[in-house]
């Protein structure tokens, strides 16, 4: 029997008390990975460990998550990976502005546990359809 690994969610938040709830709710279906800033998250991305999800805060010191978005999509290590904001920035310009730099979701705090659990879990299987299909190809 293949040995299915779990799908790996990296949280970058730099609030700890964020990281603990989202990997609390997570952590029973998901591999979890989390830094406390955008420098920390950038290094986190190693070809054989990348995360299928990235759950993103955009109000971060040094680095904003606008920009740490805009690093990942732009090298094709990191393109394809899925990043979801999440975030206090509810101006519908700031949910465009992170459309618009790749993201595939903006979901705002305070946040609803079931909604995020179901927007990672429909985002980590839209990845893994599109795995899927391009290795067909």
């Amino acid at each position: 029997m293949q040995n299915i690994k779990r799908p790996r969610i990296l949280i970058v938040d730099d609030v700890p008390a964020n990281i603990k709830m989202l990997r609390e709710v997570l952590k029973s279906n998901y591999e979890i990975i989390f830094a406390t800033s955008g420098p920390d998250a950038i290094e986190l991305m190693e070809p054989k460990s990348l995360p299928d999800l990235i759950l993103l805060d955009i109000m971060m010191p040094d680095m904003d998550g606008y920009e740490v978005c805009r690093i990942l999509k732009s090298d094709d290590l990191t393109a394809k990976i899925p990043i979801i904001f999440i975030t206090s920035k509810d101006d519908e310009e700031d949910e465009i502005k992170g459309f618009e730099l790749g993201a595939v979701d903006y979901v705002t705090k305070p946040f609803s546990i079931p909604v995020v659990k179901a927007r990672v879990q429909t985002h980590v299987e839209l990845k893994q359809q599109r795995e899927i299909l391009e290795n067909l190809s």
